[in-house]
């Protein structure tokens, strides 16, 4: 892939390509408790980026969805990973997904919801990530459930525990580890939403340098390296994207 220099340029208007890294998301990103060092796929993605513009690569970490897509959407950053909504896209371009990934609800085994078309009713709270994705979604779905919002997506299901909600929703790899982690708790079947994961960089970036990053990106797909990298991070129920043209 030829990278001109004004597409290098509008990557790397610091010299280095900025990554921002969400930890609240464990399918994308986490940190080694041992060694405090971050990895994933998403920042295999954002090194391998780095790599093919001939750039060091410098990781700007945060713990939630809504600072990742601030830094991004206010120049702080070069590049994010980021599930595609419409509220991000007005400061943001994104590329087609290149991971899908499940969300779900999570109640405790005596409530009475035992499906997700339920939760929308009167009266049912719901744990959310601040600026998530799920948020976000569930702000426009819910028409009658209270949506109540915890710091980070790992924090939801000890906020919902600590505040007595009704329904912790997010990830539903992370709500599975917390209910094998905390006994009396169980996932209604299936899922409420699928999440789009995609790369993205600063709208100001211009045209060019948003079809640069969407054909690296579907060359990862394609070639194999996100399958890869999501079985080398041993990361379960999410699925590669299938390969898609730019519109």
């Amino acid at each position: 892939m030829h990278i001109s220099p004004d597409i290098l340029q509008a990557f790397t208007p610091t010299g280095v390509l900025r990554a921002s890294i969400n930890l609240g998301n464990p399918i994308l990103a986490h940190r080694n408790v041992q060694t405090g060092e971050v990895g994933g796929v998403s920042v295999d993605l954002a090194r391998a980026f780095g790599a093919q513009l001939g750039v060091a690569v410098e990781l700007v970490v945060f713990d939630t969805a809504g600072k990742s897509v601030e830094a991004v959407a206010a120049q702080q950053a070069d590049i994010g990973f980021f599930a595609i909504d419409p509220l991000r896209g007005q400061s943001i371009r994104f590329t087609a997904p290149y991971v899908l990934i499940e969300g779900a609800y999570l109640v405790r085994e005596a409530s009475p919801l035992q499906a997700n078309e339920e939760v929308d009713q009167p009266g049912t709270r719901v744990t959310v990530g601040k600026g998530s994705a799920y948020d976000l979604f569930l702000s426009r779905e819910l028409r009658q459930a209270t949506i109540e919002r915890a710091a980070t997506s790992p924090a939801v299901v000890d906020s919902f525990l600590a505040t007595q909600a009704d329904v912790a929703a997010g990830v539903k790899q992370q709500l599975q580890a917390d209910a094998q982690r905390i006994p009396g708790l169980r996932l209604l079947p299936g899922r409420f939403m699928v999440i789009q994961q995609a790369m993205g960089t600063p709208t100001s970036r211009g045209e060019a340098a948003a079809a640069a990053l969407h054909a690296f990106l579907e060359e990862r797909k394609q070639s194999g390296f996100i399958a890869e990298a999501l079985q080398r991070h041993g990361i379960e129920g999410a699925s590669v994207a299938p390969a898609q043209s730019r519109s």
